[in-house]
C-alpha cells in the first residue's frame, strides 16, 4: 500500500493506493471538524439516508459480491435513533468493499476516492472542491513521474537498439565494434 498525502486549508489528508484504487481517510478529513470526534461525525454521516442511497449505488456498481439485500435491513435498523452505524457494520452486513475501516490506535476509515468526496460535500460543499482540487494536483504530479519514467526507460532502450544495430554495420573499425569486443572476450 502506497501513502501520500493531500493538504488542504492546513489539513493532511493521507491517500493510499489499495489494489491500484485510491482510498482517502475520512479520518483525517473529519477532524477538520474540531465540534465533533471524526468517528462520530462519520457515523453520522453514514446514518443520512441520501448518504445510504449512494454507498448502495456505488456498491453496485463496484462489487459483484455486494449484499444488496443487506441493504433494506441495514436501513431500518439505521433509522432507529439508538442504533449506531460504524463503517464496520456497514461492511460485514453489506460485504462492502468501498470502505475499508480499521480499528485500534492507529487505525481509522479510508473509503474510496468517490466516497471520500461525497462525504466531503456532507461536510461542506467548498471543503469537497478543495479537497478533489489538490487530488488532481497530486494525480497529475504522480503521472508526471510515471510518464517521465516511462520516457527514460524507451530512450534507454532505444539507445541500446541503436548501439546494437551499429554494431551489425560492415566495414566499421573493428576496436569500436561492441561485437567483436564481446568475441574477444569470449575467447579468453
Amino acid at each position: 500500500m502506497k501513502k501520500q498525502t493531500l493538504t488542504v486549508k492546513g489539513l493532511t489528508i493521507t491517500v493510499e493506493s489499495i489494489h491500484e484504487e485510491d482510498y482517502i481517510s475520512l479520518t483525517d478529513i473529519a477532524k477538520q471538524d474540531t465540534k465533533q470526534r471524526a468517528g462520530e461525525l462519520i457515523r453520522s454521516w453514514m446514518k443520512n439516508s441520501a448518504t445510504l442511497e449512494y454507498l448502495e449505488a456505488w456498491e453496485y456498481l463496484h462489487n459483484p459480491n455486494f449484499k444488496g439485500g443487506q441493504m433494506d435491513t441495514f436501513r431500518l435498523k439505521a433509522s432507529e435513533n439508538r442504533y449506531i452505524v460504524t463503517p464496520q457494520t456497514y461492511i460485514e452486513e453489506t460485504g462492502a468493499i468501498g470502505i475499508i475501516s480499521q480499528s485500534g490506535r492507529y487505525g481509522g476509515t479510508l473509503a474510496h476516492k468517490d466516497i471520500a468526496f461525497n462525504f466531503c460535500y456532507w461536510l461542506e460543499p467548498a471543503f469537497q472542491l478543495y479537497v478533489a482540487k489538490e487530488f488532481d494536483r497530486l494525480k497529475a504530479e504522480e503521472f508526471g513521474r510515471k510518464s517521465l519514467e516511462w520516457h527514460l526507460t524507451k530512450i534507454t532502450h532505444n539507445i541500446d537498439e541503436v548501439r546494437n544495430l551499429l554494431d551489425t554495420i560492415p566495414g566499421q573499425r573493428q576496436d569500436l565494434n561492441r561485437l567483436n569486443y564481446l568475441k574477444g572476450k569470449d575467447e579468453d
